[in-house]
């Protein structure tokens, strides 16, 4: 008798041990397929430094947009997670940034970043691990084709450096009537660098002389040695292709100097913070944009962001919300989440955003044709004058 008790609290015990393993195996395949359907997008962008508050905008447009998505079912039946990193407005970080998506957290594809000294250098990273970007506000022509080669896995959203830089030129010629031109810029920075070049040469080409070119070091906040030499040259208008904060200062040191020349610059210009630092120096400047902030077009969107985060949104906000439709449409083409579908489906791109139509070239994954807006400050708020292709 001992011995069958003893035989059967072995069995009983082994049998238990055995339900173990297997409800332990089961909660285990459970938890894993709960985990495949939740598919990861990564976005990269500056959330500190000096064009956070760009990249801040960017970051809430893409988790408002994915939200929505969600909220409705999902994406070809699937949950997305977006994944951000902060990449400080600094290229290591962004490469750095793609490395940790691509290697450690295996999202399909990625959204950002928001300037062509980011997004110039993930390229190499995003060949290796094959996961397509789309460059959101990059309009160096580096970001997506370098000595006439097309990145296999780098796209872009807005128009490029070569383009914004004529529309200036050309708007500055034939509508302000400007045939004298100076320009400050800053001899650090693609962004600036390009924008420089093109509008010189498409200046110079329509007919106008470039009266005096300054630079300055990224970093600088002084500029009034350089503005000092533009202020003799006596041209018709400034060209001032950089970011908010410099324009800011040197707008300010500009019109303390008694330079009464108008002001024009790039798609780096447009923030609340500009209006905030230099409100009475930029009055009457010009800028080149992506969009129409009073657009019928853009109003819905405008209205949900605001009510949101209690705040209007950025330039970014507009091309991270657009960006973000681009993918998905591609996504929803190729009926697909793997990274190489994907691709192919983003070189054949005919979508319609709140900030144009967007065609998107697969010899050039530049959008094709996509009309610049430009922008006057009046009575400190951002004036929509006309759209501007170039001749």
């Amino acid at each position: 008798m001992k011995r069958l008790v003893g035989l059967f609290v072995t069995g009983f015990l082994c049998a238990s041990l055995i339900l173990m393993i297997g409800c332990g195996k089961s909660g285990s395949a459970k938890k894993e397929g709960a985990q495949s359907e939740i598919v990861k997008i990564g976005w990269i962008g500056s959330l500190s430094g000096d064009q956070a508050v760009w990249g801040q905008s960017e970051k809430h447009s893409v988790e408002m947009i994915f939200e929505e998505v969600n909220a409705a079912g999902g994406l070809l039946g699937k949950k997305i997670e977006i994944v951000p990193y902060d990449t400080r407005g600094d290229g290591t970080e962004a490469v750095n940034a793609v490395k940790r998506l691509t290697g450690q957290d295996k999202v399909v594809a990625i959204l950002g970043p928001n300037s062509s000294g980011e997004a110039i250098p993930i390229s190499t990273v995003l060949e290796e691990m094959k996961i397509p970007d789309i460059a959101t506000v990059a309009t160096n022509p580096k970001v997506t084709v370098v000595d006439g080669k097309t990145k296999p896995f780098n796209f872009r959203f807005c128009f490029i450096d070569p383009y914004q830089g004529a529309v200036a030129a050309g708007f500055a010629f034939d509508v302000l009537k400007a045939k004298t031109a100076a320009i400050l810029y800053d001899v650090g920075d693609d962004y600036s660098q390009g924008l420089t070049q093109y509008f010189e040469e498409v200046f110079i080409k329509k007919g106008g002389k470039i009266a005096a070119k300054e630079g300055f070091k990224t970093g600088d906040i002084d500029f009034r040695a350089q503005l000092t030499k533009i202020k003799s040259a006596n041209a018709d208008i400034i060209f001032m292709p950089y970011f908010f904060k410099e324009v800011a200062l040197s707008a300010k040191q500009a019109r303390e100097l008694g330079i009464k020349t108008t002001l024009m610059g790039g798609d780096g210009w447009p923030s609340e913070q500009l209006l905030s630092m230099a409100k009475d120096a930029v009055e009457g400047s010009y800028f080149i944009n992506h969009v129409d902030y009073d657009d019928p077009e853009v109003a819905e969107f405008k209205k949900k962001y605001q009510e949101k985060f209690q705040k209007p949104p950025e330039l970014n906000g507009y091309l991270g919300y657009d960006a973000s439709n681009l993918l998905i449409d591609a996504i929803k083409r190729a009926n697909s989440f793997d990274p190489i579908k994907i691709r192919d489906a983003l070189e054949t791109a005919r979508f319609k955003g709140i900030t144009g139509d967007i065609n998107i070239s697969k010899e050039t994954h530049n959008p094709e044709n996509k009309q610049a807006a430009v922008i006057k400050i009046v009575d400190g708020t951002y004036k929509f004058q006309q759209k501007y292709a170039v001749q």
